[in-house]
């Protein structure tokens, strides 16, 4: 074992003990009388504690000087370590939530209007529209355009129903002959984008 991969050993676990017993940097460096810059520099791997250090950390965690010094797990950096700690969430409950919640707020309006004798069924075209906006968005943002094709196609569709239906009493039967070439722009222009190869330079 190089000297290199004994530094990462101990600075995982010191990692490691320090955090299960919620000691902070500078709050470990008092009890050892060292500065807060010096255990960072052990835990990222950059220094290692001298014999009697070791012997002082060991005696502070109630372990050997050996565990100190023994692998017991893959080494993570800090940043590894705090981003792993972080809180995560569901991308998909998300976006059903919010679809969800703009359904509700149209189901709300129809509701009231139907309290105060005006039936308008079309609010919920507008609901259906304004949820391929909030897919296609939040897709983007969450998804890194997974169902981009899909979202685009929705929309679309839906925002030429919504024209058909507000304009119901004409009848613009027409305007579904420009829908189907607005899909495949909108698709086609999925593909103007190209990645780069893995063996041609970005």
């Amino acid at each position: 074992m190089d000297i290199g991969e004994l530094k990462l050993i101990s600075a995982s676990n010191l990692i490691n003990l320090r955090s299960a017993a919620g000691y902070t940097q500078a709050e470990l460096g008092a009890m050892i009388n060292y500065s807060d810059k010096t255990i960072s520099k052990w835990e990222r791997g950059e220094a290692i504690p001298d014999a009697y250090v070791l012997t002082q950390l060991a005696e502070i965690f109630h372990v050997s000087v050996d565990y100190l010094l023994t692998s017991h797990d893959k080494w993570r950096s800090p940043e590894e370590i705090e981003k792993a700690d972080e809180p995560t969430y569901s991308a998909d409950l998300i976006i059903i939530i919010a679809l969800l919640g703009i359904m509700t707020a149209a189901l709300t309006a129809f509701v009231i209007g139907w309290i105060f004798g005006q039936v308008e069924w079309r609010i919920f075209l507008i609901g259906i529209t304004l949820c391929a906006v909030t897919f296609l968005v939040l897709d983007c943002v969450f998804k890194k355009a997974k169902h981009l094709k899909i979202a685009l196609t929705g929309l679309i569709i839906s925002l030429f129903v919504l024209v058909y239906f507000v304009f119901w009493d004409k009848k613009p039967w027409q305007v579904f002959l420009v829908m189907l070439p607005a899909i495949a722009i909108a698709l086609l222009s999925t593909y103007v984008y190209k990645r780069p190869k893995k063996d041609e330079k970005p």
